[in-house]
């Protein structure tokens, strides 16, 4: 058979026409998945800061209750002493030492049995526990953290190292529990040693579920190799944030007999941590970032045991000269807790709640006055694990993968030698991430994000339903796009593109309007309300995190168990300091009807769980299941 040119052309024609449709569809294709990939970032971004802008409400409570100091009951302490003070151990260092020693250790015990000084022995053997699920005995973290401490406490606030030693430093960011992480790591770039050194910039604990297993990995390998393994302070080694992301709660149900001593020892051995490094005179190392009022030889001086950076200036102990104890603070908050921007000049990180955000001109001004040429800090989640600003001045690194979701995010570390041009190298914790299309990935992040987003909506509902109601004059239900999206960032200000979120979130009508009561159809809470008003049934969804925090200060032997009169006081202060009107005689009937077994004890974590919120397509598919 004799096909003509003319056909030919034709059929060549055809197959080009497809070609580019095919191609067009594909470019569209590919550009709505990265607009969902790109908002479901900047929701898990926007919710994880609200969290912390929360912390700062939490401070702002602390300060309350001082200006109102009330007796928790006539005879035992008030409040104010459980939330500020450690517990004061009378041993002596000596005694100490011999108390962890002489914990019985069962013979049924099979995990990793530690002696002091450590051997490489004893690092391979946690790591080859940790890899099998095992967890080390109490007596060993208890003995791992006093050595700790001791070694600590002889550190400066700033150290200083040199590439001249070795070929290469390695830098890692924030971890946050991951210990999967951490073992590619090692397993990629080789364990710590004295020819392999590591710097690890803060935030290794909270989050994730291994927080305990990565802070005993790290610090053995701090006493192994104290000039070659070094460990900068995060924002997150800190007891208070423990309490609300996490780690608390995860030593607790690790180390049921030995947890509250574990937990003291680690709030010394966090405050002991130093603040920044320094390699080769030349690259500054911090956790967070700097201020316009940075200052390493004033940082070098300060005594960052006694400041608490997290509740404030009024929880460091008290100095002669309370201008100092403020600069201080200052100092140590700013190193932790602040993030850049490209904006030139210095604001307060308003997004975080503490910290500041510093411009490309701050950057340059640090590091003329200290002859630097380069500010390496994590803090901040970024897709790809890590990220370049202020011409190249500034980087960041994190290495944690999968931060907000499986899939959401690439870890990565630097490598910097004697030349200090920093290498990048990524990689991705992948289980079962490896087996979705780009498409079902795309699908799992997005899930999750619009479930967190969708709580945040649930729990400031009568506040939206009021502010929707001011634009529905005639009372319909619907009003439009553009004052739904208004209404929805005022309340929340999350700062994120409600327009595209919009039909994920909420309906149309049949005139093209936003039925404003759909957002919270798909969620409900979790378990039978106690008999409480609509009122203080929103504002505990709303504070149910904080009010976990504090009831755990409260319960210093972590019982699950506060006294009902505790309650009372705790919840009419925190009531008092948000300005939420409920009667005392309100408060007083909730907490009897939450105390089951009438026995002037309140269970608070099943009295919490009544205040969760549910995805109801999540039960229907657990139903299904």
């Amino acid at each position: 058979m004799r096909i003509n040119c003319s056909n030919r052309t034709s059929l060549k024609g055809r197959s080009m026409k497809a070609a580019i449709l095919i191609q067009r569809w594909y470019r569209r294709y590919v550009a709505h998945l990265e607009m969902r990939r790109r908002y479901t970032w900047n929701i898990f971004q926007s919710i994880e800061y609200a969290g912390e802008q929360d912390q700062l409400q939490l401070s702002s409570f602390f300060s309350f209750m001082l200006d109102n100091v009330t007796q928790m009951n006539g005879n035992g302490p008030d409040l104010i002493s459980h939330l500020l003070d450690s517990v004061v151990d009378p041993l002596t260092e000596e005694v100490r030492q011999l108390k962890y020693e002489q914990i019985v250790v069962s013979e049924s015990y099979s995990g990793p049995r530690l002696s002091f000084p450590l051997s490489v022995t004893d690092t391979n053997a946690l790591l080859s526990a940790f890899k099998e699920e095992q967890t080390l005995h109490g007596k060993y973290v208890l003995q791992l953290l006093y050595e700790t401490k001791k070694f600590l406490k002889q550190m400066p606030n700033v150290i200083y190292l040199s590439t001249s030693y070795a070929k290469e430093i390695t830098i890692c960011g924030d971890l946050h529990g991951s210990l999967d992480d951490l073992l590619l790591i090692f397993y990629k770039n080789g364990l710590p040693s004295a020819e392999n050194p590591y710097i690890f910039n803060g935030d290794f604990v909270d989050r994730g579920k291994k927080s305990t297993e990565i802070i005993i990995i790290l610090f053995a390998f701090l006493l192994l190799y104290p000039d070659h393994m070094h460990l900068n302070r995060g924002n997150h080694e800190d007891h208070i944030m423990n309490l609300r992301y996490g780690f608390t709660k995860e030593v607790m149900q690790k180390y049921k007999t030995h947890g509250r001593e574990i937990l003291q020892l680690l709030q010394d051995v966090f405050s002991l941590l130093p603040l920044a490094t320094v390699i080769d005179n030349k690259v500054l190392i911090v956790h967070g970032g700097i201020s316009d009022k940075t200052d390493l030889d004033f940082l070098s001086t300060v005594e960052r045991h006694k400041v608490v950076p997290f509740l404030d200036s009024f929880v460091s102990l008290e100095p002669p000269e309370p201008p100092r104890e403020e600069l201080e603070w200052q100092q140590v908050v700013d190193i932790l807790w602040s993030d850049p921007k490209n904006q030139n000049g210095c604001s307060l990180n308003s997004f975080r709640g503490g910290g500041c955000y510093f411009g490309p001109d701050v950057t340059q001004a640090l590091l003329q006055k200290h002859d630097l040429c380069l500010l390496i800090r994590s803090h901040e989640c970024k897709q790809e694990g890590y990220e370049l600003c202020h011409n190249g001045q500034v980087i960041t690194i994190f290495s944690a993968s999968n931060y907000y979701e499986e899939g959401s995010n690439r870890g990565a570390y630097i490598k910097l030698g004697p030349e200090l041009v920093p290498r990048f190298f990524q990689y991705q914790v992948s289980r079962s991430t490896r087996k979705l299309t780009l498409h079902q990935r795309v699908r799992v992040a997005e899930g999750s994000a619009l479930r967190a987003l969708k709580e945040k909506l649930y729990a400031q509902r009568s506040e939206l339903m009021a502010a929707f109601q001011q634009y529905d004059i005639d009372n319909t239900g619907r009003i439009s796009t553009s004052e739904w999206a208004q209404v929805v960032e005022s309340v929340l200000r999350l700062d994120l593109p409600w327009r595209t979120l919009r039909p994920r979130l909420a309906r149309l009508s049949a005139d093209g309007n936003v039925e404003y009561g759909s957002c919270f159809e798909d969620i409900s809470p979790g378990e039978p309300i106690p008999p409480v008003t609509p009122n203080l049934a929103e504002t505990l969804y709303r504070y149910r995190t904080d009010l976990e925090i504090i009831f755990n200060i409260i319960d210093k032997d972590h019982s699950g168990q506060i006294s009902i009169e505790e309650f009372r006081q705790t919840w009419k202060l925190f009531t008092s300091h948000l300005g939420v009107a409920v009667n005392d005689q309100t408060i007083d009937d909730m907490a009897r009807s939450i105390d089951f077994n009438k026995d002037g004890s309140i269970d608070f974590n099943e009295f919490l769980e009544a205040f969760r919120v549910v995805h109801k397509l999540d039960v229907k598919e657990q139903q299904q299941g």
